[in-house]
């Protein structure tokens, strides 16, 4: 994971979630303290998902948390006020209620399928993206797009309203993932894209 996040960032990602949901918390905690020092050092953005206790003792930036793991509520209180947190969503519902939460931005997805997670939500489209990016401006959030992002979607997606991609799987697809986020950032300037780390 070190590695992986070592290229996109010589690629020019400013924005990593490292994320290993059955990873040991010793392990995880040495991983991500030292991909928060190479971020460092590249002025990029790293977020854990959902350990803020890790989030917190690592130094990273902030902690990202999907619909089962803790409230945003809860996360705050832990890592305080100066550090990000996210939240994802996958209806109409859930991102209303996410709107009311003490969150830095919100993700919608999956928009495409995607074979990397399962949310056990069927792909909601670009229709669907329009309306949430819509919903998150007027709360004054940015809108993440999640699920099946390949380079060759981003830019619709983009063009739908969302302010940024995660992508995962297609950072790999090339074999050389730092190249890979170069032509991300090309497609779609450079405060664009998100690089979602992960052994998964």
């Amino acid at each position: 994971m070190v590695d992986l996040a070592s290229a996109c960032l010589t690629g020019g990602a400013t924005f990593l979630q490292v994320r290993a949901k059955q990873a040991a918390s010793g392990w995880l905690l040495d991983t991500t303290a030292a991909i928060v020092d190479r971020a460092r050092d590249a002025d990029a953005i790293v977020i854990v998902n959902d350990r803020a206790d890790i989030a917190r003792l690592a130094n990273a930036d902030g902690v990202h948390v999907g619909q089962d793991d803790l409230a945003p509520g809860a996360v705050r209180s832990i890592v305080g006020p100066a550090r990000l947190v996210g939240v994802s969503t996958h209806t109409a519902g859930q991102l209303e209620a996410a709107l009311r939460e003490p969150v830095d931005y919100v993700a919608i997805g999956p928009v495409f399928s995607t074979a990397t997670k399962d949310t056990g939500y069927a792909a909601i489209g670009l229709d669907r993206v329009r309306a949430a990016a819509w919903a998150a401006r007027a709360a004054g959030l940015p809108l993440v797009a999640i699920g099946g992002m390949t380079l060759e979607r981003a830019g619709t997606v983009i063009d739908s309203g969302a302010a940024s991609v995660a992508v995962i799987g297609d950072l790999l697809s090339t074999g050389n993932p730092e190249a890979r986020v170069r032509e991300y950032l090309m497609l779609l300037g450079n405060s664009s894209s998100a690089a979602q780390i992960s052994p998964e």
